[in-house]
């Protein structure tokens, strides 16, 4: 069965959904998107992806033209659609269509809305077993004043440029540092790591992500360890004990070398292991139930 696409308040084939090539969202990035995750019926923290998403909007000065209520039925039907109940969901807003110049004030239609429901594997199964080996690449992640990686719009290509030099070293994952040489994220996921019974996670430079909050609010309230945002170097990650990225289609997954030094033990961790079981069982009863 092809997959149905929701466009524009209308579910249309996969074959048949076509936006003009005088989008702004494809000729310059200018749109915003949420990758989401349902699991058994549940569309995990749905509320907290789409008031991302409209915060993005609201920076960027796009008007969605649907309220979130709206939004987030928009979501629920393309799941429906589609007869899934474990999927991930890629939710795009753009501009819509302009000329070629950049001034968006010349896009005078509507926004245009995308919903994709599908299936998505992003790391093999033994790399959560026996984790991953990453390295710190010398793409910095953008400056907060220039475009600010709260910011989750189409202009992806600082994290791209990034992904392309962890596939040239040969590695599923990269390291970005923020312009202050502190440790920021990976190229399409949040890092963590664990020393002495701490959990500690980016302050700055980062992307506000649904899993990260979901993931430090277990390992407080569950695991009663001590979760702090700060600044981190790269010698205190080589140095921790365990090290575990996240993000919606990642999951959590553990680290066990980085720039050729070893993660604690080499091998992952159980701090990492208990909270990925525990993030398993929270998806499915945290979010919205279709």
């Amino acid at each position: 069965m092809s997959l149905k696409i929701y466009l524009n308040g209308k579910l249309v084939a996969r074959e048949e959904a076509r936006v003009s090539v005088f989008d702004h969202g494809f000729l310059y990035g200018d749109g915003a998107f949420e990758g989401i995750r349902a699991y058994a019926g549940v569309v995990f923290r749905l509320q907290a992806h789409i008031d991302r998403l409209y915060e993005t909007c609201h920076t960027m000065m796009i008007d969605t033209g649907l309220t979130k209520r709206e939004m987030i039925a928009a979501v629920v039907e393309t799941l429906k659609a589609n007869g899934l109940t474990d999927a991930y969901i890629r939710l795009v807003v753009t501009r819509g269509d302009g000329d070629l110049g950049l001034d968006p004030r010349k896009c005078r239609g509507a926004a245009n809305i995308i919903i994709i429901a599908d299936k998505i594997t992003l790391y093999p199964g033994e790399f959560y077993k026996a984790g991953l080996t990453i390295v710190t690449v010398p793409t910095v992640r953008n400056h907060p004043e220039a475009i600010n990686p709260q910011l989750k719009s189409l202009n992806y290509l600082n994290n791209i440029l990034a992904k392309i030099e962890a596939n040239n070293a040969g590695v599923p994952e990269a390291i970005m540092l923020d312009g202050s040489g502190y440790v920021a994220e990976c190229t399409g996921d949040n890092i963590f790591m664990v020393k002495d019974g701490v959990v500690r996670t980016p302050l700055q430079g980062r992307l506000r992500g649904i899993t990260r909050e979901a993931v430090m609010e277990l390992a407080a309230a569950k695991l009663k360890l001590d979760v702090q945002e700060t600044f981190i170097t790269r010698h205190e990650l080589y140095n921790a004990e365990e090290v575990f990225l996240t993000g919606t289609a990642a999951e959590l997954i553990p680290v066990v070398k980085i720039d050729g030094r070893l993660i604690g033990t080499g091998k992952p961790g159980p701090v990492t292991f208990k909270l990925l079981k525990l993030f398993h069982a929270v998806v499915r009863r945290d979010g919205v139930k279709f």
